[in-house]
């Protein structure tokens, strides 16, 4: 093979080196792979469900505001709790927490006439319970995998998610349009059990003797700190403005109505998770991007553009491209934004900033979904699609032009990034001699 193949090669394989290396990363990534699947079937079936029983974009839109708040309460406190706790145990506590919802949801679709409210509720309450969990396990891959393996483990992470994201919506669609919503809540119920094996086995990560307890005024410290670096509020605030104005995967039912392929709605909630998954086969080289704060800026414009795209296609395979495309970029800005996060951020403020990173990705595709809804009302699903793809651009150039020290960020010379290497480095160290 030649030198410059081989070059090429190195550059866009994967990086294993963290699951070669870490027995804990190893285990919370098969954990990962087996709730994502679930999790992203019952992400297909809460829509299709809401659709069926009230055949309103609305109601459907309705779903991710009523997850709005627990996910802001919960997805702060659980970034305190991390840092305060045995994040292993609020891993291991929510995960049951979440099969006890899925079943829920399972036995409400089982019943002759499905409750609305339960799909609210449920969907509510395993929100809040899920943002418990994640600052936990954001944070956590700092303690388990080493500083320079960040960037590889990023890239994972989202193969991880992407890999569960291709199969699982197309499988969830199958499993919703043939045999009933509540199978679908029923696979979810039981990757929830297998999940539970794995995480069972990972060793306990306490938290530091001097940690600071859980507390308002531990909250406010995590958030003064996250304000007083514009370099980190750059990639809050830039993942929000993307997906309040870009994030319409609640119209896909609609959509897949509209272009008389009302079988392919899986295949419309699998695309942007192929073109993820495409981004991070050959992600090896954003794992070594330095100026992580300009790539995110291009990769969030790149997903407004593709998102607009979306409202000329005359068919559902063009519609499948471009929502691709759209999901590439997002996933290239996303192993971006948590190389910073894992790199710069302090181990003792890391959960709480988890916390609030859960905040910026996960509250704009719910205000998305509901804009989304919304805009579809007014103009249509393509007016809906093209005119808030038209405005991520907007917001995203607005911002880049607001924030130049987010623009400017490189991590061989940021002072957090040093900082954090040499500390990384002293401990590593300090536990070899030991």
């Amino acid at each position: 093979m030649p030198d410059r193949v081989k070059s090429l090669f190195r550059h866009v394989s994967l990086d294993l080196s963290p699951l070669r290396d870490s027995r804990d990363y190893r285990l919370l990534f098969g954990s990962g792979v087996i709730t994502m699947f679930g999790t992203l079937i019952s992400m297909v079936a809460i829509p299709y469900q809401m659709k069926e029983l009230t055949g309103s974009f609305l109601a459907v839109g309705l779903v991710s505001l009523a997850e709005f708040v627990p996910m802001v309460v919960c997805g702060l406190w659980g970034g305190a709790i991390a840092d305060a706790l045995d994040r292993r145990k609020i891993i291991v506590l929510s995960e049951l927490g979440l099969l006890v919802t899925s079943a829920a949801l399972m036995i409400n679709a089982m019943l002759p006439n499905p409750q609305v409210w339960v799909l609210y509720v449920m969907g509510a309450i395993s929100t809040g319970i899920a943002s418990l969990q994640r600052p936990s396990l954001e944070a956590v891959i700092q303690q388990v995998v080493k500083h320079d393996q960040q960037g590889a483990a990023a890239v994972l992470s989202s193969l991880r998610w992407n890999f569960g994201a291709i199969v699982a919506p197309a499988l969830g669609g199958l499993l919703v349009t043939v045999f009933g919503a509540a199978l679908a809540y029923g696979v979810d119920t039981v990757t929830f059990v297998l999940s539970l094996v794995l995480l069972w086995r990972i060793r306990s990560l306490p938290a530091a003797e001097d940690a600071a307890p859980a507390s308002l005024e531990s909250l406010v410290e995590g958030v003064r700190y996250a304000v007083g670096r514009k370099d980190l509020m750059g990639t809050y605030l830039v993942d929000i403005a993307a997906m309040v104005f870009a994030m319409a995967t609640a119209l896909f039912p609609f959509l897949a109505d509209e272009l008389r392929a009302p079988q392919a709605l899986g295949l419309l909630y699998s695309a942007a998770a192929v073109g993820a998954l495409i981004a991070s086969i050959t992600g090896r080289w954003a794992a070594r991007v330095q100026r992580q704060g300009l790539g995110v800026i291009i990769a969030a414009a790149l997903w407004g553009v593709a998102v607009a795209s979306t409202a000329l296609a005359p068919n559902v395979w063009v519609v499948f491209v471009c929502i691709a495309l759209a999901g590439a970029a997002d996933m290239i800005s996303g192993i971006f934004r948590m190389t910073m996060w894992n790199q710069t951020i302090p181990p003792e403020l890391r959960g709480r900033l988890a916390g609030i990173e859960l905040l910026s990705y996960a509250s704009g595709p719910m205000l998305g979904n509901t804009r989304a809804s919304l805009m579809a009302d007014l103009g249509g699903t393509r007016f809906s699609l093209g005119a808030g793809g038209l405005l991520c651009v907007g917001a995203v150039l607005a911002l880049s032009a607001a924030l130049p020290k987010f623009r400017g960020y490189d991590a061989r010379t940021d002072e957090h990034a040093l900082a954090e290497k040499a500390r990384r480095e002293a401990a590593a160290t300090q536990e070899a001699t030991a």
